[in-house]
This record gives C-alpha cells, structure tokens and sequence, in this order.
C-alpha cells in the first residue's frame, strides 16, 4: 500500500516505517492540527516522510515519485519559474519538501513546489513557523503551490487537496498529470465556489500570479526517456 490514512476513531501508534529496522511513531496528538504541527516540527519528525493532515486525517505518502512522470516535470518547471522570480524580485519559491500549514483550511502539506510575492509577506497573509531559530514551515496562504500526479495521490490531489488549497484561499493551483500519452497542464484559479480551471489557447495557459503565459511540453532525450520543457512569454 503507498499511502497509509489514519483517521478517529482509529488511534494506531506504531506505524512500520520505510526502513524496516524502523518504527514510526505517531503521537495520540497528531489527529489534531495543533499536535500534528508540534509532530512535524520536533527533532523526532523522520526526515524526508512526505505527511498530509486535513480534516482530522493524517495520510503518509510512502510511494516512490516516478522520474519520467514525476521528478523530470518539477524539475523543469523549477528551471523556468526560479530564475524567473529571482530576475524580477517577485518574491520566493520553494520546491518540494517545504510543510505548508494553514490552520483556517485545517490543512499542513508537503506541495511539490509553492511561491509567494513579498507582497504576500509583507500583508501577513503568508509567514513562517520557526523552531530554535530556524525557520521549519511556511503557514497561511502563498500565492502559488504545484502538484504533480502519480498514481498514488491521484485522489488526494484532485480531491482531498483541491478541496484544502481553496479553503486556504490559496490564489492558483498548478495540477499536472504527465502519466499517460498526453501531459494535462492545468492551472486552477482560485473563486468564492472552487477552483476554474483557465482555458488554455493554442497550448498555452494564463497565470495570474506570475502575469505570464506558460506551455508544458515534452520531447524523448537521448536515452529515449521523457524531458519536460516549460515555456513562458
């Protein structure tokens, strides 16, 4: 099983880990937003373990992201989007691994990629959780997060977190699906019902936050594997 879903009445606190000398273990507190911040954030959180909490459910995401479906479509969007918002002092990106909290949408995930403007920041719509001087997690509402599907989360990124970026009011969502024959690249915005998908226009798709327009596209490289290439004008 990839993914393993704790939820009350379910109060389990030993959880076999990836290692299997390994035991996870996952305090009482952890079913509730507060505790599973606290979890997360302690010196005893296993590095590395991708974690969901949203509505009183901890999911453990213990799959392994696919390279030509998963790792190589992030890895090109950060290509285009990093130098993007350095050059134009737009405000700051984060790739996979950062915890988004956000205690209104009753949600802390790990997005495979988020960004927000210093404006954001300097309104106090975004901040950042920190323990013993470091900074751990942003939490509230960043202006941009990503996932990428696999066939793992698909439920989760399509539903369950569709669901929690729009109750964090989170402006867009970037959903890619690079698994079958064709990539779907859709961009989400955020209104007061759910989120919209924008229609793209010749393959290409508006974003509101970065005000620039942006095709996904893909080529074999020499190998025969898949690379991703992420346009912007």
């Amino acid at each position: 099983m990839a993914t393993l879903s704790l939820r009350p009445p379910n109060r389990l606190r030993h959880l076999s880990d990836l290692d299997e000398n390994r035991v996870l273990v996952l305090p009482r507190g952890a079913l509730t937003y507060a505790g599973f911040i606290d979890w997360v954030s302690s010196d005893d959180f296993p590095e590395k373990l991708r974690v969901t909490y949203f509505d009183g459910e901890v999911s453990i995401d213990m799959s392994e992201e696919a390279i030509g479906s998963h790792v190589a479509v992030k890895t090109a969007v950060y290509r285009t989007l990093l130098p993007l918002v350095s050059d134009e002092d737009w405000g700051e990106i984060y790739t996979d691994g950062i915890l988004l909290c956000n205690e209104a949408a009753g949600v802390a995930n790990n997005p495979d990629g988020a960004a927000v403007r210093w404006a954001t920041i300097e309104v106090g719509r975004m901040s950042f959780i920190t323990r013993k001087d470091l900074e751990r997690a942003i939490q509230g509402s960043p202006d941009w997060v990503m996932e990428v599907l696999s066939n793992s989360s698909v439920h989760k990124d399509k539903r369950v977190l569709r669901e929690a970026y729009h109750k964090a009011k989170i402006t867009e969502y970037w959903l890619i699906d690079a698994r079958g024959e064709d990539v779907r690249f859709d961009i989400l915005l955020w209104r007061k019902n759910g989120y919209a998908a924008v229609s793209a226009s010749d393959g290409w798709t508006k974003s509101k936050v970065f005000a620039r327009e942006f095709r996904l596209r893909r080529d074999r490289n020499r190998r025969g594997a898949w690379t991703y290439t992420l346009d912007a004008r």
